[in-house]
């Protein structure tokens, strides 16, 4: 095999495909060179843990190796080293997938330490509390925790009962969990390493409620014991993650000085007055929330790495594992020759690919968002919806790669020394932390249907349909980076569909636009028909909104990997890149097969005939498999997995 040795596409050891050297470049995309560096300079000797240890055990690896990380500058990304220096959040996406190739436990140990609790300090404090507390959060001095989470509430961060409540006589905070559901549940830090914690609450001043704030709270010493008025809990042992040490706090009257209440979007003053840069209260609690959209930004990168990590283990097995001897084949036959192995693994890889375009198209959102610059609110907006919902979508196509992965492998994908079982348990609770995935789907319907709320007015249901008509391409169907092209694309094959190739992506893009359009049109009737202030109306709409959330997102992230494709020169990196876009595309109008049956958006004949051209193009790339993997950018030697040095 021809091979390319051209840093810093490569890690020292690692011989690379022309091809897989050039497909890893389109991948990464416009974070490419420093996705390189970091591939480069990341301290790879001690990747992953025993998974033998015990649970103190693997806490203090855990803790070591978050340690050793933070050194090699893989811990603070992203967070300012001054009020001068403004944040790279780009930085903190690459350096948080760079740690995803590793324990899991540490991933998850440096996001609670680094980008939950040190960024709650950098977007909802001010520099008081920059000067003060981030030096020693950076240098690990001060480990944290971030404490929204209650039993009583999960997602439904506005109702928290713990009361934040200004004491003027001492003009101090009185942090209190009322209820026992108040008290703060499966906190990362809070179990046994955090000795402060960032707490969101209600904040009462002189009797008037202004809403979900969020204050810095000492709860341990420097022994390790719990402060007065604070008890902390440890979870113990969890489905995965074992590094982390989850605990539960609860607070009976703690007392904190005034500043301690991180007052950037509003507090109180010397004078003991609220005041609040934004005044409507519901405008307040978004724009805090919406400031930690890196969190959601992480996941979906970390989910996606996780799922390459398992379709490279997998991927890698199956082209040297033999499984009964065969006509021409005495050995037995390479189990990627099989085509059920084939459709077990090569759409998953498809599918990867898409997810990483559009992943790099949120990256990029989130630095223009966050990085310093000038942005509308518009575009705040629509970074929080993409954020929500490809999170959902990558940590649910993360769960279910892996385990496919797992069962692929057989009883070596069972055995914990090829990491199978560990990643799969470890990344089980992406789907459920910063933000449940049915719960932010949702949201993502949602904020589709204000953007039509926006054209309604009194229009009868005739000019409701023409002005929703008028929006397709603009203010509802948001486009990516593809959208000329997308548009001449879609133009083309809405005159004649049912004529065109199989695999002519603007029958692709037509189809999904379609899928989107009709769904989200239809929920905006049966939305504007149903009593908005009846549970049950809305209730009854909860499947439509999740089904118009994922066509959206199906959408978007065709249009992503159409992008990616333009931007790659290297034309058999491209024509591969190709076929992956049609298996993915294809993979996605299969797997709704019905709802374009139904509404006649294809026919019977053709719907039988995407399985078939699956199949050949599974059959089309299966030559390219080890380079597809290449391109993913896991180098070998970071998989850790003992079948594969056989």
């Amino acid at each position: 095999m021809t091979t390319l040795l051209k840093p810093p596409d490569t890690v020292p050891g690692e011989d690379l495909s022309v091809l897989g050297a050039s497909l890893r470049r389109a991948l990464d995309g416009p974070w490419a060179d420093r996705r390189a560096e970091a591939r480069a300079a990341f301290p790879s000797d001690n990747l992953h843990r025993d998974p033998g240890q015990s649970i103190e055990e693997a806490r203090d690896w855990v803790l070591a190796r978050l340690r050793e990380l933070s050194d090699a500058g893989f811990g603070a990304a992203g967070i300012p080293r001054d009020a001068d220096d403004p944040a790279d959040p780009a930085a903190a996406v690459v350096a948080f997938e760079m740690l995803a190739h590793g324990d899991l436990s540490t991933l998850i140990k440096s996001g609670v330490q680094f980008g939950l609790f040190g960024g709650a300090v950098t977007n909802l404090g001010t520099r008081w509390h920059h000067d003060t507390f981030l030096p020693a959060i950076t240098r690990l001095d001060l480990l944290g925790c971030y404490a929204m989470t209650e039993l009583g509430h999960g997602s439904d961060v506005a109702n928290l009962e713990t009361t934040i409540t200004y004491i003027p006589e001492t003009d101090e905070y009185e942090v209190h969990s009322q209820t026992p559901g108040a008290t703060k549940a499966y906190i990362g830090n809070a179990a046994r390493d955090g000795s402060m914690a960032v707490v969101f609450g209600q904040l009462l001043v002189q009797g008037r409620h202004h809403g979900v704030h969020a204050v810095l709270v000492p709860i341990r010493d420097a022994d390790g014991n719990d402060l007065p008025g604070v008890t902390t809990s440890d979870h113990g042992a969890k489905g995965g993650l074992l590094g982390v040490d989850n605990g539960r706090l609860r607070f009976a009257r703690v007392r904190v000085p005034r500043q301690m209440l991180l007052d950037r979007y509003g507090g109180v003053g010397e004078d003991g007055v609220y005041r609040s840069p934004i005044q409507n209260p519901n405008r307040r609690f978004f724009t805090m929330l919406g400031t930690l959209v890196r969190g959601r930004v992480c996941i979906a990168a970390g989910a996606g790495i996780a799922a390459r990590r398992g379709l490279s283990i997998a991927t890698r097995y199956a082209l040297t594992r033999r499984q009964f001897p065969a006509p021409g084949h005495p050995d037995g036959v390479v189990l990627l020759d099989y085509l059920t192995h084939q459709r077990r693994l090569l759409p998953a890889i498809a599918r990867a690919y898409a997810l990483g375009f559009a992943q790099n198209e949120l990256t990029t959102a989130l630095a223009h968002v966050q990085g310093g610059g000038e942005h509308t609110e518009r575009e705040q907006r629509q970074l929080e919806t993409r954020a929500a919902g490809l999170k959902a979508l990558a940590t649910r196509f993360a769960n279910d790669t892996i385990q496919e992965c797992r069962e692929a492998c057989g009883g070596a994908g069972y055995m914990a020394e090829n990491r199978l079982v560990g990643l799969r348990a470890d990344a089980d609770v992406f789907a459920t932390f910063e933000g449940d995935n049915t719960v932010l789907l949702q949201l993502v319907a949602k904020a589709l249907l204000t953007d039509y709320r926006q054209v309604w007015g009194d229009l009868d249901r005739v000019g409701m349909v023409q002005q929703a008509a008028k929006l397709v391409g603009g203010t509802v169907l948001e486009r990516t980076a593809a959208n000329l092209l997308v548009d001449r694309l879609v133009a083309t094959a809405r005159r004649r569909p049912e004529e065109l190739a199989l695999v002519d992506r603007g029958w692709h893009a037509y189809l999904f636009e379609e899928r989107e359009r009709h769904s989200l049109e239809s929920l905006a009737r049966r939305t504007r028909r149903s009593d908005s202030r009846s549970f049950e109306s809305v209730n009854r709409l909860g499947e439509h909104m999740l089904f118009v959330a994922r066509a959206h997102l199906e959408r978007v992230t065709l249009e992503a990997f159409i992008a990616g494709i333009e931007a790659c020169a290297d034309p058999e990196a491209r024509q591969v890149l190709e076929r992956l876009c049609s298996l993915y595309a294809l993979g996605s109008i299969a797997a709704d097969a019905a709802w374009f049956l139904e509404h006649n958006r294809i026919s019977a004949g053709r719907a039988k005939a995407v399985n078939a051209q699956v199949n050949a193009l599974c059959a089309e790339l299966r030559p390219s498999a080890l380079d597809l993997v290449e391109g993913f950018g896991v180098p070998q030697a970071w998989l850790g997995a003992s079948a594969l040095d056989a």
